[in-house]
């Protein structure tokens, strides 16, 4: 190993990765994803989904999963900054409902993996940012489920600034709370 650093969080399964950079007078480079350093470090999955999207400030993107084809999740900032985060949705976890998030950027180059059963979500922080993610199962349409980003259950401590909305769809803002997914669980609330 030696080409990347793995942290655990106080959530089981979530990992924040920081790979090892070259850099000089060129610039830099950087291997971001090698199965052998990840398949060390306890990630040993398969990954068949490269996906990637831009977005501009206070565009918060979540909070996500899919309901009947979970993912596993590895994801990156290619450019700008986001907040990151993971709220467990694990039957049975003892951190049911709790969140975890992480500052991932261009500069800092770190990367989270979310494991199946997270809900999934990111706030932009930087004028624009490109976020980019790998997946362990294909996108089904019709499958996603979500959850509201502000639910005073979860409590997110999203970083925006007092009396400032963030830029989300419509759906995104209309996500029911953990309590009422809880509920009626594997039905999109």
């Amino acid at each position: 190993m030696g080409k990347i650093t793995v942290e655990t969080c106080e959530i089981e399964g979530l990992k924040v990765i920081t790979p090892q950079v070259f850099g000089d007078q060129r610039g830099y480079f950087v291997e971001t994803y090698n199965y052998n350093d990840f398949k060390a470090a306890g990630i040993d999955q398969v990954f068949v989904q490269d996906n990637q999207s831009a977005s501009v400030k206070n565009v918060l993107r979540g909070l996500h999963f899919q309901i009947n084809h979970p993912q596993d999740k590895l994801v990156r900032v290619i450019s700008g900054e986001v907040f990151d985060v993971a709220v467990d949705l694990r039957p049975g976890s003892a951190t049911y409902g709790k969140w975890h998030g992480v500052i991932l950027s261009a500069e800092n180059k770190k990367q989270f993996f979310v494991p199946k059963n997270f809900a999934h979500g990111f706030l932009v922080l930087s004028d624009y940012a490109e976020f980019a993610y790998k997946c362990t199962d294909f996108y089904h349409p019709g499958d996603e489920g979500g959850l509201l980003y502000n639910d005073p259950d979860i409590g997110i401590e999203w970083p925006i600034a007092p009396g400032q909305e963030p830029v989300m769809v419509d759906r995104d803002r209309n996500w029911c709370g953990i309590k009422e997914y809880t509920r009626s669980r594997s039905e999109i609330c």
